[in-house]
């Protein structure tokens, strides 16, 4: 009876019983409702070949596609009061933290890491909307603030990508006062003569655009995502009319100068490493002309009566 129990039912059900394939192998798209296989959009950075629609990158996936050859160290955010409120709502914020710190593997919403980016140092400091979406805490001002010193620290540019609902409502004031603080580790930042570069994903809402998101020296953003402080539908409630269409979306603010590019993500990497070296590397891009007196030399005029001076194209000096 054991032999058929434990070596003949077994090699019956191997037979008969299909293999079941994980959840997690075709993903459907929130946009176009397409499924796509989890390998070909692991390999597209989460952007749908379908509709072309950028997914959700959590900070791990965007430092190994940004970082040269995937190399990267994270730093540890300072320690903070878990919970300065005892707040509870449905839910002890003490629980709401811990089930984010499992759902996730960070300590807050906020990931710093650093490294080279077309050979040039880099610090990026990431924020995870998976994180209890994105919301800014003391954490998240902490870790802004060690972000900026690193930078300072490493001579290198601060890159931020924004992902958030806002301010955290568990940490009431506490976060608000975040809003300030993060301004102050930018004007170090400015003060110190380096770069600071924002790169709006979808979403960025709330406290965090009122704050550090819309300061960059450049900001960029991804396509169609949505940037603004608060959502559409409480704007309409409150002036009693119809929004444009694509308003809030990063083409519209493009269009009406928040915003200074529109970058796909599989372009990003590119254009932020020509931003860092147009930015950092003091080195001219040409030859430095000779202006002593007796040597200068003035170009010739085209016409024999012409005096303007000759236009400039894109090889000259």
């Amino acid at each position: 009876m054991s032999w058929l129990t434990n070596f003949v039912r077994p090699k019956i059900r191997a037979l008969v019983t299909r293999e079941e394939t994980g959840d997690t192998l075709w993903i459907k798209c929130v946009s176009c409702e397409q499924m796509i296989f989890h390998r070909e959009l692991g390999e597209r950075q989460n952007v749908c070949p379908h509709c072309n629609y950028h997914m959700e990158l959590n900070p791990t996936e965007r430092f190994k596609v940004l970082f040269d050859n995937g190399k990267y160290q994270t730093i540890e955010l300072p320690a903070v009061t878990a919970d300065p409120l005892k707040f509870r709502d449905r839910k002890r914020y003490s629980d709401r933290l811990k089930e984010a710190k499992n759902a996730t593997g960070n300590s807050d919403a906020v990931v710093v890491g650093h490294g080279l980016m077309g050979g040039c140092r880099s610090v990026i400091c990431a924020l995870d909307f998976n994180f209890m979406a994105g919301s800014m805490g003391v954490a998240v001002g902490e870790g802004f603030l060690a972000a900026a010193r690193l930078a300072i620290l490493q001579k290198a540019p601060l890159i931020v990508f924004t992902a958030s609902g806002g301010a955290r409502m568990q940490e009431g004031v506490l976060s608000l006062m975040q809003m300030p603080r993060t301004i102050v580790a930018l004007d170090e930042v400015r003060q110190a003569g380096l770069p600071y570069i924002v790169v709006l994903t979808h979403p960025t809402t709330g406290g965090v655009t009122a704050s550090f998101a819309m300061l960059g020296d450049i900001t960029l953003a991804e396509p169609d995502a949505l940037i603004g402080f608060a959502g559409p539908r409480v704007i309409e409630d409150t002036i009693r009319e119809s929004l444009p269409d694509g308003f809030q979306r990063s083409e519209y603010l493009f269009d009406h100068g928040m915003v200074d590019m529109v970058v796909s993500r599989n372009e990003l990497r590119g254009r932020l490493i020509r931003l860092i070296r147009f930015l950092i590397d003091p080195r001219p891009t040409a030859d430095i002309a000779n202006l002593d007196a007796g040597n200068l030399e003035i170009p010739e005029a085209v016409n024999p009566g012409q005096t303007s001076v000759p236009e400039v194209g894109p090889g000259t000096i």
